[in-house]
């Protein structure tokens, strides 16, 4: 076996995106786009070769070569889908804000989840992959009694998906900055920027630490190795404002510019999430085929 088979269900803008990197994969094949209808994007995965599905996730459910399923679709549907995902014995990788399985921003604990006896995980957020690296740079070296992170997107691209799940978005966000980040107390902000021509994707982070005597330079040095390994799988990954430390308070922000696979290069918040679910994927899939990685 050279590759893993994958499906993604929702043929919407964010699969659509994330069709095309898997596409790039070493691991993984591209083997089912489900949706519910016809649509652009099942026109589109068909135009590429790709089989495509109408029916659902029932269709879904009988191809037993498939390993691994791609959640691109809205939290109410992976939270009914994970139960036959599970049954079927798919591993889940959930771009929505269910928060079925474990939270997973690869550069903090993909490599702690891959040990776990665990065949969901939840990609938190998009403004969750592009801060909560950040957070967990400053709390693994000062601790964090509190972190807010402030995400400011393209109002252009947030889908239909996104602004039906805003709530989730802050509450799922929130949550994660504690359990992944490692702050005792956790808020998320979004906010949708109607600005033309569209603005790249931005996000500021504060993080009030414990360690008050932390040598700044411990901070910076740890900010500054987290952001290039993040780099490694975004490359429009940038840093904005360097980490400034304000008494107890460290501010930093980055900007995210989309790889431009199917999506514009402003819709950064949806390219990281992609991107960080193709790393997710091709470890995954790379331990399945024995490669060790």
């Amino acid at each position: 076996m050279d590759k893993i088979k994958v499906a993604i269900i929702g043929p919407g803008n964010i699969g659509s995106d994330l069709m095309y990197k898997i596409m790039r994969s070493k691991y993984m094949e591209m083997a089912l786009m489900v949706g519910i209808k016809e649509s652009e994007g099942t026109k589109r995965a068909e135009g590429l070769g790709i089989p495509v599905t109408i029916n659902g996730i029932q269709d879904l459910l009988g191809h037993k070569d498939i390993k691994i399923v791609f959640e691109a679709t809205s939290a109410a549907a992976h939270a009914a889908n994970a139960p036959l995902l599970h049954e079927a014995g798919m591993f889940a990788i959930d771009l929505t804000p269910a928060a079925v399985g474990p939270y997973m921003v690869p550069v903090v604990n993909l490599d702690k989840l891959l040990q776990m006896d665990t065949d969901n995980i939840n990609l938190v957020t998009c403004g969750g992959q592009a801060t909560i690296p950040l957070v967990y740079a400053v709390t693994r070296v000062a601790g964090g009694e509190y972190g807010e992170i402030v995400s400011c997107i393209s109002s252009k691209s947030a889908g239909v998906g996104t602004r039906a799940n805003i709530d989730e978005f802050t509450e799922t966000t929130a949550k994660a900055i504690e359990v992944v980040g490692g702050a005792d107390r956790g808020k998320a902000i979004i906010i949708l920027n109607p600005a033309e021509p569209p603005l790249m994707m931005t996000n500021t982070v504060y993080v009030k630490i414990k360690d008050k005597n932390c040598e700044f330079k411990k901070i910076e040095d740890s900010v500054l190795d987290i952001v290039s390994q993040v780099q490694k799988y975004v490359p429009g990954y940038k840093l904005k404002v360097p980490p400034i430390l304000d008494g107890d308070k460290v501010t930093v922000s980055v900007e995210v510019e989309g790889q431009g696979d199917f999506l514009p290069k402003y819709s950064g918040n949806l390219d990281i999430i992609n991107a960080a679910a193709v790393q997710a994927g091709d470890r995954i899939a790379a331990r399945m085929l024995g490669k060790g990685e």
